[in-house]
């Protein structure tokens, strides 16, 4: 008898289309999100990133298309399941719970996720040392700076180790220094966690610089997907952010990647 081909391993958007009240926000849309690497998603303004996002982490159901996980649909899941089968997010505004400590605020994951209380407030707090915010446990979570509500988001995010972790725009605010240290965060998620990371930024050179493979969106389409230099010479992506051709100064090679760039 011949052996049964393996299932695919990854997070994947499998011909994902999404429309709200006949306006189509997404078109027929694949991604693969790979165990432990990096992948970057970028686009102009509306181009339907945050849409693709909650579609991977059960928020929003595709119109048609469907997600699967390591090759199994997971048609009919809603956001509770798909953290419970390992896939976590970062929201754009951290939403974290402001009347709560640090530590509380990851407590509460825990639970949601059926650890006792003793074993969440153990699992936080060890995640918080690892993080380097051990010194943030009993502050109360409104009273953060920018910057650490960002981090402690994402450490609220990969409380019971998730197998896939997706960050939306957890740089945006950030100085060129800060966002170089949340880097250096999601390579150690990557590495030591053995997470498959989804990036989705309007920080374009922190994308390239960042992610083993960056997927293009525009007008809730895929329009260029592959290595971070494919993608930094593309045309077409060029096109998505500068405009049409001839809005294009003659002699531009590639996107700016300045820290204003907008994806």
């Amino acid at each position: 008898m011949a052996a049964m081909p393996a299932m695919p391993a990854g997070l994947q958007a499998c011909g994902v289309s999404v429309a709200f009240d006949g306006l189509r926000a997404l078109s027929q849309v694949d991604l693969c999100v790979p165990p432990a690497t990096i992948i970057g998603l970028i686009g102009p303004n509306g181009a339907g990133k945050t849409t693709l996002v909650n579609v991977l982490s059960g928020f929003q159901p595709p119109t048609s298309g469907e997600v699967r996980l390591d090759g199994a649909s997971f048609a009919g899941v809603g956001a509770v399941g798909f953290r419970r089968r390992g896939v976590a997010r970062t929201f754009q505004g951290g939403r974290l719970f402001r009347d709560l400590s640090v530590l509380d605020n990851l407590e509460v994951s825990g639970l949601g996720l059926g650890d006792s209380r003793r074993s969440a407030r153990a699992e936080a707090l060890a995640l918080l040392d690892w993080m380097g915010l051990g010194g943030l446990a009993g502050r109360q979570a409104g009273a953060l700076t920018y910057t650490d509500e960002r981090r402690v988001a994402i450490a609220r995010a990969i409380m019971g180790r998730p197998r896939y972790l997706l960050l939306d725009e957890p740089a945006a605010g950030m100085s060129e220094h800060e966002a170089g240290e949340l880097r250096e965060l999601i390579a150690r998620v990557v590495c030591e966690l053995g997470c498959g990371v989804l990036l989705i930024e309007h920080n374009v050179r922190m994308v390239l610089a960042t992610c083993s493979r960056v997927v293009v969106l525009d007008s809730g389409a895929v329009i260029e997907s592959g290595e971070p230099e494919l993608v930094h010479r593309s045309d077409r992506v060029r096109r998505a952010y500068m405009g049409t051709a001839a809005d294009i100064p003659a002699g531009a090679g590639s996107i700016e990647l300045d820290e204003g760039a907008t994806a």
